[in-house]
């Protein structure tokens, strides 16, 4: 799979082991950035990994910031990703099972490597429980709410 990772300075050092990780798994990452502790606007790193997701240059994005929410954030105003914060596994099964979450975000500054590592590989791993009418169903409501309010990339 082809992951886009995205983070800013305060996510950057776990960026980078979480990478590993991935690349360990057989993952192809694509690093949009930050590569450095220095202070820099999120944006400018998570918006451009988003569009590689919507675009389908990549299956599944990972982006990590100080707490998570500010990458969440931004991805969810793309159209076609379905971001999600996690700050543990079972908060990362769900987000997968139920939502089918294409974005997973991750503060940096509250969770630990050990804890991200977990967190990751659950979701990774993790299958949309699809053939679940309630789920579904739930997931089609959501992309019904994207086709009346957000743009397609197509449209812009």
């Amino acid at each position: 799979m082809k992951i886009a990772m995205a983070s800013d300075h305060a996510g950057v050092a776990l960026k980078e082991e979480v990478k590993e990780l991935l690349k360990q798994q057989g993952h192809e990452v694509l690093d949009f950035g930050t590569n450095s502790t220095d202070a820099c606007d999120l944006p400018d790193y998570i918006y451009p990994a988003s569009l590689a997701v919507a675009k389908g240059e990549a299956d599944r994005g990972i982006f990590i910031d100080g707490v998570g929410y500010g990458s969440a954030l931004i991805a969810n105003k793309i159209y076609g990703l379905h971001a999600v914060v996690c700050q543990d596994p079972f908060c990362a099964r769900l987000a997968r099972e139920h939502t089918d979450s294409n974005v997973l975000c991750i503060g940096g500054k509250i969770i630990g490597s050990a804890l991200a590592i977990e967190i990751v590989d659950v979701w990774m791993k993790t299958d949309f429980l699809s053939g679940i009418e309630k789920y579904e169903r739930r997931v089609k409501k959501v992309n019904e709410i994207a086709e009346k309010h957000v743009k397609k990339l197509s449209e812009i």
